[in-house]
């Protein structure tokens, strides 16, 4: 009996061992199964994730087109994709406007992914971010079902802890790529939509950035040392003005090739039938046809339009360095106060994160924005380069055609150069024998007639400036500019400068018998003085014989040499009363005759002339002197 007592126990604590194990057992196996349904979960998931992925990124896309990334880090490419996920949104936005596009969207929608019940783009479109919000949870329920003695435990923590981060991260570039968004734009704003925009509090602003601004000028106060960004900012900065030159001088290349391309020397009319001219006629109508066109065609496309692209792309960052600079000034003196204080107010805690958003933004963002930029300008440049290596290539090869069709082109290079020495020193001779010829030949160039009022204004101006000085008219002259004349051909003028103002040996400053300005140097012919404008000369004997020439006086042979005595055939004359205003001045009353001793004063200016009356010297206005003819004697006089 005593042994039969001393069994019970033991029983029943084998019963409690077996239940235990059992409970664990089962806990284990609904734990494994849990994690499995868990990783079936995110598999399969995952897998019509991805094959949704690619329906958009084969057939759906593919459809469209005809109708007409998975490289990088999770973390970039999504946090990418999110950030850009409400312009994606307002793009659809854009199509559903448009009836026959958004027909044919639905349209391959229907024939590409019935299954899905797709009513619109924004549904492949929404699964990234929703699809990358949900692998935190997942991997959160395979950890929950996984026991933590087991050596995935760590792993899946390490997981669930990374996709934590992945989505955080996303999250706050989001937030910075907002920021930016709302500061990167160029504002087109008016005179009067600037001074809406002045309030108290934008002027208080503004104000305390400046004072600050001008206090890290003074060394009052230190600047925030930031050696990243201000070696990024000055590789930027050293980029854009690369990429302003080099549009520059790209737009003054394509001014000059299309200057280059107007004349037309093939559409001129020759008077040869074939030879050397009418090859080279052939020779430039092809260059200017086909040749310079497709190379300016190819330079727009492949240099001028990619180069005006990247200049707007520099505009979204040098608005984004700009207004760093600003938050910069406000977040030193939000910290200022900051430490004073101990303390910061909601709108200020916002200015600072502002400020720290777009720095950390620049600082992430400009070194690949600064080597892609460099990039392509390197390709621009290799562009151009090859560009004009191609257009060499096909004006040689034209070139070398009709060269070889030349009679001399097979010949050396140094029998060729004797050859057209010879050729221009042959040419040489001919022209100056010709030039000779010509000038034997040619008559003196006709004098316009002049009436008698501009026969007075020629004396007037032989007075004044000489008769070297005179020029005629040669046709019609309209003045478009300021100082310009308007002048008749025919009219008499004096030479005053051969320059204008501006240096241009093409316009000339002349005396129009009162009005001065400027004129056409090439419709003005030197004028000479007939011999009715000569003076007249009385001799008591003239050379006998029909042959005289003019300046050439000979006196008849006689036992004393006789003297000639000379009569004025004009004078000179006041056309105006005159007041002297200093003793340097010569008062004259109108009519008065006057003998001009110099017709300019002592710094060469023609506007005042020396004169001589009643033994009286002074300055006299030039303009208000005249020249008039000596009325000749009435009636017969005896010779002396």
């Amino acid at each position: 009996m005593a042994s039969t007592h001393a069994e019970e126990p033991l029983a029943e604590d084998t019963a409690d061992h077996d239940a235990h194990i059992y409970e664990e057992v089962m806990l284990s196996e609904r734990m494994e199964h849990s994690q499995r349904l868990a990783v079936e979960e995110l598999i399969t998931t995952e897998a019509s994730y991805v094959h949704n992925l690619q329906l958009c990124l084969s057939d759906i896309r593919a459809h469209l087109q005809k109708k007409q990334e998975f490289k990088e880090e999770m973390e970039m490419v999504y946090k990418i994709y999110c950030a850009s996920y409400e312009h994606a949104l307002l793009l659809v936005e854009s199509y559903r406007k448009d009836p026959r596009l958004q027909e044919e969207i639905m349209d391959t929608l229907t024939a590409t992914v019935p299954h899905t019940s797709a009513s619109d783009l924004s549904f492949f479109l929404v699964m990234p971010v929703q699809r990358v919000t949900k692998y935190p949870l997942l991997l959160g329920k395979i950890l929950e079902n996984t026991p933590a003695n087991t050596s995935t435990h760590e792993a899946l923590a390490a997981a669930v802890r990374a996709m934590t981060q992945v989505n955080a991260n996303i999250n706050e570039y989001k937030r910075r790529r907002e920021v930016a968004t709302k500061y990167n734009k160029a504002e087109q704003l008016t005179l009067r939509d600037r001074f809406a925009r002045l309030n108290t509090h934008s002027i208080a602003k503004k104000t305390t950035r400046l004072s600050r601004l001008l206090m890290h000028e003074a060394g009052i106060v230190a600047k925030t040392e930031d050696k990243e960004y201000d070696e990024l900012e000055e590789k930027f900065q050293s980029v854009a003005s690369s990429v302003t030159a080099l549009k520059e001088n790209v737009a003054s290349y394509l001014q000059h090739l299309e200057a280059f391309l107007l004349p037309t020397p093939h559409r001129c009319e020759l008077q040869m039938e074939e030879g050397p001219a009418q090859q080279y006629r052939r020779f430039a109508e092809h260059l200017h046809r086909a040749v310079f066109p497709e190379f300016r065609r190819r330079l727009d496309r492949l240099v001028w339009k990619p180069l005006c692209r990247l200049a707007e792309m520099l505009v979204g960052p040098q608005q984004l360095v700009k207004k760093r600079l600003d938050k910069l000034l406000d977040y030193e003196e939000i910290q200022e106060r900051k430490s004073e204080t101990g303390s910061v107010t909601y709108d200020e805690e916002a200015a600072m994160n502002t400020y720290l958003a777009i720095n950390a933004l620049l600082v992430a963002e400009l070194p690949r924005f600064n080597q892609v930029a460099m990039q392509l300008l390197g390709q621009l440049l290799g562009s151009f380069s090859v560009l004009q290596q191609d257009l060499a290539t096909e004006v040689l090869h034209e070139a070398k055609k009709e060269v070889e069709q030349m009679p001399h082109g097979h010949m050396l290079l140094p029998a060729f150069w004797r050859m057209v020495e010879d050729t221009l020193q042959q040419s040489g001779v001919q022209l100056r024998t010709f030039i000779q010829a010509f000038e034997t030949v040619t008559p003196s160039p006709l004098l316009q007639p002049l009436n008698p009022a501009e026969e007075r204004k020629v004396l007037s101006l032989v007075s004044k400036h000489g008769p070297d000085k005179l020029y005629q008219v040669t046709s019609n002259v309209s003045g478009s500019k300021d100082m310009d004349l308007t002048l008749q051909r025919g009219q008499i003028v004096a030479l005053l400068q051969s320059v204008d103002t501006k240096g241009n040996t093409g316009r000339w400053l002349v005396d129009a018998g009162g009005p001065r300005g400027f004129v056409p140097a090439a419709k003005l012919q030197p004028y000479s003085l007939g011999p009715s404008q000569q003076p007249k000369m009385q001799m008591p004997a003239l050379e006998s014989g029909t042959e005289r020439r003019r300046h050439s006086y000979v006196s008849p042979e006689a036992p004393k040499p006789q003297v000639a005595t000379f009569t004025p055939a004009f004078q000179v004359v006041a056309g105006f009363s005159f007041t002297a205003r200093s003793p340097q001045e010569l008062s004259l009353q109108a009519g008065q005759p006057v003998v001009v001793l110099e017709p300019h004063d002592k710094k060469g200016s023609t506007e005042w002339s020396l004169v001589e009356v009643n033994g009286q010297r002074g300055y006299v206005p030039s303009s208000y002197l005249l020249t008039v003819p000596v009325q000749e004697p009435v009636g017969w006089s005896l010779p002396v």
